[in-house]
Formats: C-alpha cells, sequence, structure tokens
C-alpha cells in the first residue's frame, strides 16, 4: 500500500522526486489514520448492518430535497465511479433503505430515492456515526486543527482532477 506506483505521467526518474522525510512521515500518518478512522468507523455502523460508504449515501439522501438525488449526481457527491455506487445501491434497495425512481422528464435519469426505513434508519445511526467521528477524530484536535483539517482536505479535493477519478486500471 505504500510503495505501490503504477508509471504513467508521474513515472519517478530521479531521486530528486522521491518524498522527502518530512513528506514521508506526512504521508504516513495521513495514510494510517485515514485507513484506522475507516475501519473504526465500519465497526461502529456494522451492528447496525451499514458501512461507512453506505451511510454516507443514506446520510447525503436524507440531507437533499425530498430525499432524493439523481444517481449520477450521487456518485459526483461522494467522488467514486458510478460501477461503484452501482453496487452499493443494489444493496442499499435489498434491504428496503432506498429505492430508483425514473426521472419523469428525462427517460435516461434514475434517482436515487431514501425510503421511509432509509430515514428512520439514518436517524437511528446517525447519533452513533456522529460520537464515532468524534472519539476517532475531532476529541483529538484544536478547535484551530479542525479548521485547518477541513481546508486542508478541501486543497487535496480541489487538486484531484476529475480525470484521476474514474480511470481504467493502468497497473
Amino acid at each position: 500500500m505504500w510503495f505501490r506506483f503504477c508509471g504513467g505521467a508521474g513515472t519517478i526518474t530521479n531521486v530528486n522526486d522521491w518524498l522527502d522525510p518530512d513528506e514521508q512521515a506526512a504521508w504516513r500518518a495521513y495514510v494510517m489514520a485515514t485507513t484506522t478512522v475507516h475501519r473504526l468507523l465500519d465497526r461502529a455502523l456494522k451492528p447496525h448492518g451499514l458501512s461507512t460508504e453506505d451511510y454516507g449515501i443514506l446520510a447525503l439522501l436524507s440531507e437533499a430535497p425530498e430525499g432524493e438525488l439523481r444517481l449520477g449526481e450521487l456518485a459526483q457527491q461522494i467522488r467514486v465511479p458510478k460501477p461503484f455506487l452501482t453496487y452499493r445501491f443494489q444493496r442499499l434497495e435489498q434491504t428496503g433503505l432506498v429505492e430508483r425512481r425514473q426521472c419523469s422528464d428525462d427517460a435516461r435519469g434514475v434517482f436515487g430515492v431514501l425510503t421511509a426505513l432509509g430515514r428512520r434508519t439514518v436517524e437511528e445511526v446517525a447519533p452513533v456515526h456522529v460520537a464515532s467521528v468524534r472519539r476517532l477524530l475531532l476529541d483529538a484536535l484544536s478547535r484551530d486543527q479542525v479548521l485547518a483539517l477541513g481546508g486542508i482536505m478541501d486543497a487535496v479535493l480541489v487538486g484531484i482532477d476529475e480525470g484521476d477519478l474514474y480511470p481504467g486500471d493502468d497497473c
């Protein structure tokens, strides 16, 4: 995970292109923290039959007007390829938490809709999610660090080219 590298435009040809010790330490801390937090959030949500990704989909739908979003828009908001969303959405459909609805003015458009059961589930699980986020991440930070982290992650997301999100697998 740390050193897997798949050629392409970013191929390292010069030893000076490697991460310096501070960059390497920051990268490793980021990877360890994010993977650990994600794994522990999944563990907290598992008794409710959800993963972190499932909860994210339900939460976005719960915040959307009338509990629905076009599936393409939902995929963009959670920054995943449509096939990933399709797989997750089908799983949530099977549990009755969401459903699909054809767009009345666009035959190709499909809405993801939060069901009544899905809304109750989000309302039940939200306190567990929030408590876990606080315990695993936010409580370890000062208010200034929380604000800095938000700014840093926003900058990272802005720096990611949309084309990088869904390329073919070059490896």
